[in-house]
């Protein structure tokens, strides 16, 4: 018996959860970028990004030492009191309990650990779960995982979902971050598709992401519109509030408020905390403090005056 075609698998998703207007996405997000924010709402907009920041290093050559000094600057990523801390950290297993010793507990700073033989995610599922089931162990509070995109693009929906309900029951009490890897899905319409997918398996309060921050294209305003409207559409067909993660390629401040105007205008206010909203961006936070001090005081400061954080993806 011939297996069944991926393209009549792919049109009942889309019948059952709509397609998306490419164009009228587009010139959407084009808006975003003629708002104009200022004062103390922007301030706001800064602080608030500051605090949805996953502070990450993903390094072949990643130490304890230097997963330490990321951790200081989670904690403290100004002198000015006024300015929060990140959301959270974000490494590969070997260094979770580096990360554990350097942060404590009750800081309010999470550690988050890629896993699922990242970024590729080609590895068979054991030892994927294994790896999950170890970070979570050494004192990871999150997971980012990525999809088996090969088993999506063939129209296998169900054997690409088993395997994210496998590893939501690795991660136990650990909160679970869906890297969809949005330029190998090509479409905004697979994009949509693979939301849902996933949202319909992972649990409230865990997350959609763009991107593993490896592959040529990171987080764009489209695809990251096309996401929070397949989040809106879900909540509203379910009551379940799904989280959101851009990750790669976002670097401005500029940027970051764009990508905030987007979860106003799409999610609303409720969505506007870390809780359900953050940047894989590590690169952002100096050019985020950089503006907060431009604020406070009048005057841009050099880029040397902020100390360096490590790239993120």
């Amino acid at each position: 018996m011939p297996a069944p075609s991926p393209h009549a698998a792919f049109r009942r998703l889309f019948d059952a959860i709509g397609t998306v207007d490419a164009v009228g996405v587009e010139e959407r997000v084009a808006k975003y970028a003629t708002r104009s924010i200022k004062k103390g709402a922007k301030v706001w907009g800064l602080k608030a990004a500051v605090s949805m920041v996953d502070l990450t290093t993903l390094e072949g050559k990643d130490t304890p030492g230097k997963v330490a000094s990321l951790c200081r600057k989670a904690l403290r990523p100004h002198d000015d009191p006024a300015i929060p801390r990140v959301a959270a950290v974000c490494v590969y297993p070997a260094m979770v309990r580096p990360a554990r010793r350097a942060l404590g507990t009750g800081t309010g700073v999470r550690i988050a650990s890629v896993a699922t033989a990242f970024p590729s995610g080609q590895a068979p599922l054991k030892t994927r779960l294994a790896e999950v089931r170890s970070a979570v162990a050494d004192g990871a509070d999150e997971i980012d995982m990525v999809i088996n995109r090969g088993a999506f693009l063939a129209g296998e929906f169900g054997r690409m979902q088993d395997e994210i309900a496998a590893v939501v029951e690795a991660c136990g009490a650990a909160a679970l971050k869906v890297i969809l890897e949005v330029s190998e899905l090509e479409t905004y319409d697979n994009i949509r598709a693979a939301s849902f997918l996933a949202m319909r398996v992972i649990r409230e309060g865990d997350f959609i992401k763009t991107s593993t921050g490896k592959t040529s294209l990171n987080a764009t305003l489209g695809n990251n519109q096309v996401m929070l409207e397949a989040i809106r559409d879900f909540y509203l067909d379910t009551g379940i509030a799904i989280g959101m993660k851009p990750a790669g390629g976002i670097r401005t401040a500029k940027q970051a408020l764009q990508f905030l105007i987007a979860v106003k205008e799409t999610l609303g206010d409720a969505w506007l905390t870390n809780t359900r909203y953050r940047f894989g961006a590590s690169s952002l936070l100096n050019d985020l403090l950089r503006q907060l001090e431009k604020e406070r005081t009048g005057a841009y400061q050099a880029p040397y005056y902020f100390s360096e954080a490590a790239e993120s993806y």
